[in-house]
């Protein structure tokens, strides 16, 4: 620091050192204040550099993790759909087969053969009718051909692809299953029946199956990405965030160096009024 000499009134130095060392503390004061009033210890690059860069990169990887979690939810409804539009059908089949079983029992006539002839028809159209109805987003589930590839990472690897297709089939409807047209008129008939829609159920279970394990999938990369968010934001914060017990205290101690310095200032521009003492006497 620089000495100046009170005899010399034209270049106050002890003023010009005072207020140079009042404007860092304000500086300083100011920047901590910031701190308080955003919760951040790095408010622009300037604060941390390598810090700013580091936690935009987490910020980003958050942000993807985030959307992709929500991407998984939107997979495991579109398969919860699904899900339930099958275990529909297995009830249809499995009242299928009761009237079947029913039908191949020679105590009943043509006659009652015919009235549940008249069930088993409306069951297979009530099937055909649920399998046109679900759909997801305007894609049909049940059509035999429904491919889709979900987005479950912020990496493009991060993909589950899940595929409900029967080759070669019009879908699970009544027709792609094999029931469609069954006939339980006589006990021959009723016989076949019997064995198309026992045919059906295991075509369905299998299908189930199937979803259970993509669920089970989707379900692993919930936990897995929301782990990875938590993990994310710590890391995160340890960078970024501010240690409000230090930051008070910082403040604490630069408002009585501020109060200092303004009092300093103060009596180094009142020292050259020493020099009146020549002119006066």
């Amino acid at each position: 620091m620089a000495f100046g000499d009170f005899n010399r009134i034209s270049t106050n130095v002890q003023s010009l050192e005072a207020r140079f060392s009042l404007d860092k503390i304000n500086k300083r004061l100011g920047a901590t204040q910031l701190k308080l009033s955003t919760g951040l210890r790095i408010n622009k690059a300037e604060d941390d550099a390598a810090g700013f860069s580091i936690s935009a990169k987490l910020s980003s990887r958050i942000a993807g993790l985030e959307q992709a979690l929500s991407n998984t939810g939107d997979a495991k409804s579109v398969l919860d759909i699904a899900e339930a539009s099958f275990n529909s059908i297995l009830d249809i089949l499995t009242t299928l087969k009761t009237k079947a079983t029913q039908a191949a029992n020679d105590t009943y006539g043509t006659d009652e053969r015919a009235f549940i002839q008249s069930q088993v028809d409306s069951l297979l159209t009530e099937l055909d009718a649920l399998v046109a109805q679900t759909v997801y987003q305007g894609n049909s589930l049940l059509s035999g051909s429904y491919n889709a590839t979900f987005q479950v990472g912020e990496r493009t690897a991060d993909t589950i692809n899940v595929a409900i297709a029967v080759t070669g089939t019009t879908g699970y409807n009544a027709s792609g299953l094999g029931v469609s047209g069954i006939s339980v008129t006589s006990f021959a008939n009723a016989q076949s029946a019997l064995a198309s829609v026992d045919a059906a159920i295991n075509t369905v279970a299998s299908v189930v199956n199937e979803l259970g394990i993509y669920q089970t999938q989707l379900s692993i990369r919930e936990e897995i990405l929301t782990q990875s968010i938590n993990s994310n934001f710590s890391a995160r914060s340890r960078i970024r965030d501010a240690d409000f017990a230090k930051e008070q205290s910082e403040g604490l101690k630069l408002q009585i160096l501020q109060q200092t310095a303004i009092a300093a200032l103060a009596q180094a521009n009142v020292a050259p009024q020493a020099v009146l003492g020549f002119i006066s006497a």
